[in-house]
């Protein structure tokens, strides 16, 4: 339940205080990057099975492997997509919170 309530909380809670503290004047569309950075998430669909409570993302699906991690930090660079990167890097720190947690 700890681990549930942990990573869904860093897709959905904690991205509402980065938006406020980081972008507050800007904060609801913060926010709703964030919370739209989950679309990486449509690569567990070509994965099988899609969903699988014991596996971990990282490295395993398209959208979270070291390859497109790269591209999120590049997308860094720029201020204009800097803070997708910061998103979509958030959302693969999240889920590596998830693997780490997996493990013990």
């Amino acid at each position: 339940m700890i681990r549930f309530v942990l990573h869904y909380g860093c897709h959905f809670i904690v991205p509402f205080l980065f938006a406020f503290v980081f972008y507050p004047h800007r904060k609801w569309f913060a926010y709703s990057v964030f919370v739209l950075a989950i679309v990486i998430d449509i690569d567990h669909l070509w994965a099988e099975p899609i969903y699988d409570p014991n596996r971990c993302s990282i490295g395993f699906h398209t959208f979270h492997s070291v390859y497109a991690f790269g591209f999120y930090v590049l997308l860094l660079a720029f201020p204009k997509t800097r803070i997708v990167g910061f998103a979509l890097l958030w959302h693969l720190v999240t889920d590596g919170l998830d693997c780490w947690m997996m493990r013990y």
